[in-house]
């Protein structure tokens, strides 16, 4: 199989150590929200900035039938029935 070995990807000794840091930050958060670890504020915090240091923000792009387009950043925070009115109502 020729063309797979191109398609490998170059695992450098920085990018593994990035990937092993993300995965126990990542680890400990889920952990904290479950309840198996107990988290100060600070370090739920700290834990967060990092994380959107190395994972992209997820955002949602919609396309109506008139060809606008707009952008919806997802939210750890839930609006309200009020607030998702103001915010994304077409009337």
């Amino acid at each position: 199989m020729a063309g797979s070995h191109a398609r490998k990807k170059q695992w450098t000794p920085d990018k593994v150590r990035e990937r092993i840091q993300t995965s126990m930050i990542l680890n400990r958060l889920t952990d904290h929200v479950h309840g198996k670890v107990e988290m100060s504020a600070t370090q739920v915090t700290a834990g967060l900035g990092l994380l959107r240091k190395v994972l992209p923000d997820l955002a949602v792009t919609d396309v109506n039938l008139d060809g606008e387009l707009r952008n919806r950043d997802i939210s750890d925070k839930p609006l309200t029935s009020e607030e998702w009115e103001a915010r994304y109502s077409t009337h």
